[in-house]
């Protein structure tokens, strides 16, 4: 542990490193040292942000006391550590985007989890009835709003010949490459963009698919196959396995998605007698493969469950999709909906091709493939996110209740405004959209705050930066036990962050 020692009182206080960083560094009270006194090594920063680590403080320049109130000292570092060639700045980026948010913190200090036994009725006393009411004309004030934007990215993206030319213009040596340079970054900034407007048309989607745009069903119904067929989503089919998952949510042989693997389905030993090299032998993998599987899962995942069920629930037979109408994911009553959905999607697949034919595929990269695959990489991302994290328990049969899978859910502020602007509240307040799946998103940041009370701690909050928070999940949710009713995620050295209380 990291010790600051007063020289008046010899007494210690604990702190992390990048603790220290944080509070000192950001209010401008660390005072730079021109020669280090102390050494870290050539720990990389990555290792020392996983690290509690023994470190020592200089006095500033006005020979502040060390037992002053307010630290002032600086952090020394070898010349041979990245973090003594890092400006303050960077250090305090590094640690936001690398630090658990205390939300986490907080539930893993626990360690052990007792299973919720909160009244479906006491939940939904605290929620004022005027929440409940669907407004047809607001839902579509918010859709014409969202589709305004889309197009508006998309009418400033058809301009960026003309704003290159307009900054590198001419012949002059040099200025063909900076105009690629130019057009590179606006093609960037467009696809970040555009693919959040795409995920965010998808999330209002998702919205129509529980009936909560509107007090009509066939008004959800239009919205929401116009919307998902315009990012390539068969809605009927969606609709009907995401209500399935409402259903049995984290109830691991019920739900439909981002089922986890067993120990038994990894064909790893005995928890009671396995060492870390049994795991290692099976689970064990290089970073970059780690890196690509993560590129697949998040950019073409979400389409490859649809077409044959990649992490979808395994008791599902060999050919299970989504556009196959005799699926065993739908009822009989399903089956004329999905091939609506099918003919939808076909005629946007075609409508494609004609823009392609008539343009170019260079052009259908740019303005719809391109935002296409990065929307699809939000969808995953905040999906995965919502029920799948180390501290989150799975449940079989015998202790899963709704209201426990709808509480194996995950609030997360998914870049800040941004998130609630464009994806809706889908991931800041998705707890009681799990509850109370038919509240429009734009009432759910009041239903959160009026169930909080209630609902104690067992109100999951992650403050966890979310690009952290997805390779956290990503590499520590590895498997769970074949065998219990209450299971939490265990690491690829079998470890589990919480166990369930006995």
């Amino acid at each position: 542990m990291s010790r600051l020692m007063s020289r008046d009182n010899n007494t210690t206080q604990t702190i992390s490193p990048l603790d220290f960083c944080f509070d000192n560094f950001c209010s401008g009270r660390i005072a730079p040292v021109e020669r280090p006194s102390r050494m870290f090594g050539n720990l990389p920063v990555s290792e020392l942000l996983n690290q509690r680590m023994p470190f020592q403080f200089g006095v500033d320049a006005s020979g502040g006391d060390l037992s002053a109130p307010v630290f002032k000292y600086a952090l020394l570092a070898s010349p041979n550590s990245p973090l003594f060639h890092l400006s303050p700045s960077l250090l305090m980026i590094w640690y936001q985007i690398l630090q658990d948010g205390p939300e986490y913190e907080a539930r893993r200090r626990k360690g052990t989890f007792t299973p919720p036994n909160i009244s479906l009725r006491d939940i939904r006393a605290v929620v004022p009835r005027h929440l409940f009411e669907r407004s047809t004309g607001k839902s579509l004030f918010y859709v014409s709003r969202h589709l305004a934007f889309t197009y508006a990215f998309y009418y400033m993206a058809t301009y960026f010949d003309d704003v290159t030319q307009m900054i590198a213009g001419g012949a002059a040596p040099g200025l063909a490459f900076t105009r690629g340079v130019i057009k590179g970054v606006l093609w960037i900034l467009y696809g970040g963009w555009q693919g959040i407007t795409f995920a965010g048309i998808w999330c209002l989607g998702h919205e129509a698919g529980h009936d909560a745009l509107s007090p009509y069903p066939w008004v959800n119904a239009m919205i929401g196959i116009m919307l998902h067929t315009f990012v390539l989503t068969p809605f009927y089919a969606w609709r009907a396995t995401h209500r399935t998952h409402h259903k049995g949510t984290n109830n691991i042989e019920r739900d439909e998605t981002y089922i986890p693997p067993t120990r038994k389905d990894l064909k790893l030993p005995d928890g009671k007698v396995a060492v870390r090299m049994d795991y290692a032998e099976v689970l064990e993998e290089t970073p970059a493969f780690t890196l690509f599987k993560l590129f697949i899962r998040q950019f073409f995942g979400f389409q490859l469950y649809l077409i044959h069920n990649r992490k979808g629930n395994p008791r599902y037979p060999a050919g299970t999709s989504h556009y196959k109408p005799s699926s065993l994911l739908f009822k009989p009553e399903h089956r004329r909906s999905i091939i609506v959905s099918n003919i939808a999607i076909g005629s946007m697949i075609t409508l494609l091709a004609i823009y392609i034919y008539r343009t170019s595929w260079l052009s259908a990269w740019c303005y719809y493939f391109l935002p296409w695959l990065v929307a699809h990489n939000w969808i995953v991302m905040f999906t995965y996110l919502q029920h799948s994290d180390p501290t989150i328990p799975y449940y079989r049969k015998d202790q899963w209740t709704f209201a426990r899978g709808a509480l194996a859910t995950v609030d997360r502020p998914v870049f800040d405004w941004v998130g609630r602007f464009f994806f809706h509240n889908i991931s800041t307040d998705h707890l009681a959209h799990h509850f109370f799946a038919t509240v429009p998103f734009y009432n759910l940041p009041q239903v959160t705050e009026a169930i909080k009370p209630v609902l104690g701690e067992y109100y999951n909050y992650d403050s966890t930066p979310v690009l952290y928070a997805l390779w956290r999940s990503f590499t520590q949710c590895t498997f769970v036990e074949s065998e219990g009713d209450i299971l939490f995620f265990r690491n690829q050295f079998g470890e589990a962050m919480i166990e369930p209380r006995t």
